[in-house]
């Protein structure tokens, strides 16, 4: 059993789980980001994927999600958590490889969601659509082809 089991039953309440809209904290969207990224980073790691902030980790998300999105994966549990945290992990990914910043709305009732990322280029993306995205409609929106895309 990886971490993601251990810890999915020890949430911390820092983020909201899916279908709650309002906040149990008093953190920042910033400060969730950074506590779901650092969450996802040890419980991918300690379950058998590679995360490590590099463009080929983004293959190791989305064999995440090949290997955990079926009614007894992982996905099938607290998904809003682990879709937020694998969100706040790709775009602190984007930040460290290509620069850039979170731009967050602590006031938006969806704020977890529509969280983006401006690049030092001008571009933005919104990493948790795009998990939700690959949640939904499987490889063809693949985490690494869309990294892949934003390196050229």
């Amino acid at each position: 059993m990886g971490i993601f089991n251990k810890l999915l039953k020890k949430n911390n309440g820092s983020v909201i789980s899916e279908g709650n809209s309002e906040k149990k904290n008093s953190h920042t969207l910033k400060e969730d980001i950074l506590i779901a990224s650092d969450w996802v980073v040890k419980a991918l790691n300690s379950s058998g994927y590679k995360a490590d902030y590099s463009l080929e980790s983004m293959k190791e998300i989305d064999r995440f999600f090949d290997e955990q999105n079926s009614p007894t994966g992982i996905l099938s549990k607290n998904r809003g958590y682990i879709l937020f945290s694998l969100g706040s992990y790709i775009g602190e990914t984007a930040i460290k490889l290509y620069g850039g910043e979170w731009n967050t709305d602590d006031d938006d009732p969806q704020g977890e969601i529509k969280i983006s990322v401006r690049l030092a280029n001008g571009t933005v993306i919104w990493p948790v659509m795009r998990c939700m995205k690959r949640y939904e409609n499987g490889d063809e929106e693949s985490i690494y082809a869309y990294f892949f895309v934003l390196s050229k």
